[in-house]
């Protein structure tokens, strides 16, 4: 591809510099090659400039799963946040101008372009280092080759195509204009990191040690390289852009930035590229084994209703010796470590940033009996979304691909369950567990993953608050009118649709308040970010299959094999079986599986569900082009106005006019700072969004 260079802008490259200036001598500022060559002959200084390069990895702006400030894109039609300031209104109503929310967009620009310059010095430079030896420094190219490439997606992914830096840098002493250059097109943009993602994995070492978790591994690169070319097959950046999105997304010349023409093969290269990481042979999902007992924070495994394909065997074949509730809950809540998770491909560590998933959890733990913020909730179409214990559909529910073939309206026709849990049916509902009563009967046999990721109305949180508050030990949380953490007339914080989040919540998770200086002593546990994961790979490969017609011939990242990829059913399977028995879930009937239309639905709802708030939808919706219809729909909830002694009224879903929804030209893409385009007289704005005057 051609390469071009970037400008710049002023505060990013002080920022660089002062940041290099940190470990290097004051010098740089004057005379980089001297500096360079005098630092990275130092073998300190090498691990200086690497450690700096996974800084900028792990500030907040690059994150996928975050709490409510600095980003948001962790928020789409699945999950929100209620509070008394408009600003979700403000987000999910695109009432914000050029400069975001509070200036985002122009730190992820900076941020990204940052960690971009640091790492293609590092490669410019490394081999003058002697003491190193030529495999270290493979190693070393590897991780920030990576590095480079989750930059440039963490841009690609926001703001469309970016202008590619040239590998050798640029002259930062040239004048703005003299330097100044266009966005590359979203093709060439791919093709930069699918062959940088390539070259990383021939380099990068196939496992790490417990110390090294966090640095990335040759399945860390093929994944990313899956996940890349899943984009670029999509309909959003394969031919199939609306008419005013293409028609605006062009440089100054005119030029289209995104592709004109559907390229099925596209689709195969995304497949091809999930194969490679399934053929190294290193992943599987994380399970958790059958419990005959247990207690309320760790119940005993509730069996799944007899399925004869997989009740009757074990795991991977089946779930008789695996307990499909714990297998998903401790994925995510920090029970198991990253480097005894079988399924965790990448992952920056333990909470980076200051909106980290501790945060997050803080922000859904209930108020009162866990001393939470209560304000992170999701919606009723995305907990509708999760299938009843056999694998059917709840009676009368929220469906995000209503008023498409198949389907009657927003809603099913089946009426939903009425009526509660009373105290001589406890013993019916195992899967509510031992505090059922007074459960809402639309809440029961529902599938294992519901309970891990839902707070509904009447669940008992498995909480373990023994030793600091013996009195909230495993609280039963309810959100009607009368009830603590339902809505109050002045409460700041609460749950606009009545249903909360459980996924990340640790059974110790809980917000202390010391007695004595009154300032929070948070007891949460440390959670691994779940960058990147087998299951979706599963699923990349599952749904690039789906789309093909004919037979492709792709070779492998290495070129030392060709994959022979069409939709064959067999290997469709491959990517969904897995997650289906792990949630002690049936698979999908042949009927759907033999219709590209039906199985696209499902492929869609099963990211929905085994995905959710682990930063995927938002980018999703945009990507199958869904968002138009999906973000612009009413957000339903329950009636959170109702009180405890009318529970059906409570649970008959209506729209929730405090989260508002809408979809418009310039939310497709986040806009570009005014001021990088002040400072860059070749970019070009994103659709929707307006050039500095």
């Amino acid at each position: 591809m051609k390469k071009i260079t970037i400008i710049l802008s002023a505060v990013g490259l002080m920022s660089i510099l002062g940041g290099c200036a940190k470990y290097l001598d004051s010098e740089y500022l004057f005379d980089e090659r001297m500096t360079t060559e005098t630092a990275f002959a130092d073998r300190d200084h090498v691990d200086r400039w690497l450690a700096r390069t996974y800084y900028f990895l792990g500030t907040n702006v690059m994150q996928d799963v975050t709490s409510k400030k600095t980003v948001r894109f962790n928020f789409a039609d699945d999950m929100y946040y209620g509070d008394m300031s408009d600003e979700y209104a403000r987000w999910k109503k695109g009432q914000y101008n050029e400069t975001g929310l509070g200036g985002e967009n122009q730190i992820i620009w900076e941020r990204a372009y940052q960690g971009i310059r640091q790492a293609s010095i590092f490669l410019n430079n490394i081999d003058i280092n002697t003491e190193i030896s030529d495999v270290e420094k493979a190693d070393m190219k590897g991780q920030v080759r990576f590095l480079r490439a989750y930059f440039y997606w963490a841009l690609l992914r926001t703001f469309g195509p970016v202008p590619i830096v040239p590998d050798e840098g640029i002259d930062y002493t040239e004048s703005y204009d003299d330097i100044a250059q266009p966005r590359n097109s979203y093709e060439e943009c791919t093709a930069y990191l699918a062959n940088e993602l390539a070259e990383a994995a021939k380099t990068l070492p196939m496992s790490r040690s417990i110390q090294q978790i966090t640095r990335p591994t040759r399945g860390a690169a093929l994944s990313l390289r899956a996940r890349v070319l899943l984009f670029a097959a999509s309909p959003l950046y394969n031919g199939k852009a609306p008419a005013d999105v293409a028609a605006a997304l062009v440089d100054k010349q005119g030029n289209p930035l995104l592709p004109t023409t559907y390229d099925e093969s596209k689709w195969a290269k995304a497949a091809a590229a999930a194969k490679d990481v399934m053929d190294l042979g290193r992943y599987q999902l994380y399970v958790a084994y059958r419990k005959e007992t247990g207690d309320i924070m760790y119940p005993a495994t509730v069996t799944p209703p007899y399925d004869p394909n997989f009740s009757d065997h074990n795991w991977p074949l089946g779930w008789r010796d695996i307990d499909p509730f714990e297998s998903y809950r401790a994925l995510f809540n920090g029970q198991v470590p990253s480097f005894q998770n079988p399924e965790l491909i990448f992952t920056r560590g333990q909470n980076q940033g200051g909106e980290n998933i501790r945060v997050m959890v803080l922000h859904q733990l209930p108020r009162g009996n866990a001393n939470g913020y209560n304000s992170h909730g999701m919606t009723q179409k995305q907990a509708d979304a999760y299938y009843m214990n056999d694998g059917n559909d709840i009676p009368g529910m929220n469906d995000m691909y209503a008023g498409r073939p198949g389907y009657a309206g927003r809603y099913n026709t089946l009426p939903r369950a009425s009526g509660v849990v009373t105290p001589e049916e406890v013993s019916d509902y195992p899967e509510l567990g031992i505090q059922a009563e007074k459960v809402h009967k639309q809440y029961a046999r529902r599938e294992p993953r519901f309970y891990a990721s839902v707070a509904y109305n009447g669940s008992t949180w498995n909480l373990d608050n023994e030793i600091n508050y013996p009195e909230l030990k495993n609280p039963q949380i309810f959100y009607y009118f009368d009830e603590v953490n339902g809505y109050r007339p002045g409460v700041t914080y609460w749950l606009r649709t009545g249903i909360g989040i459980k996924k990340f919540v640790h059974p110790n998770d809980t917000r202390m308040i010391s007695t004595n200086t009154g300032y929070d002593v948070s007891n949460i546990e440390q959670k691994a970010d779940p960058a990147i994961r087998y299951a979706e790979v599963l699923l990349i490969y599952a749904e690039a299959l789906n789309e093909l017609n004919g037979s492709h011939s792709v070779s492998s990242y290495d070129g030392s094999k060709t994959h022979t990829i069409f939709r064959d059913i067999a290997e469709m399977k491959q990517g969904v079986q897995p997650i289906r028995i792990r949630a002690g879930l049936p698979d999908y009937d042949d009927e759907i599986y033999s219709d590209a239309d039906r199985f696209r639905i499902s492929l869609k709802r099963e990211r929905q569900i085994e995905l959710f708030a682990e930063g995927h939808r938002y980018f999703d919706l945009r990507r199958w082009m869904d968002a138009p219809t999906e973000e612009a729909a009413p957000i339903y909830g329950c009636n959170t106005w109702i009180s405890s002694n009318r529970p059906d009224f409570f649970h008959t879903p209506v729209a929730v006019p405090s989260l508002p929804s809408i979809f418009t030209l310039k939310m497709w893409f986040w806009p570009i700072h005014w001021d990088e385009l002040r400072r860059n007289k070749e970019l070009t704005q994103n659709p929707g969004w307006t050039n500095p005057e």
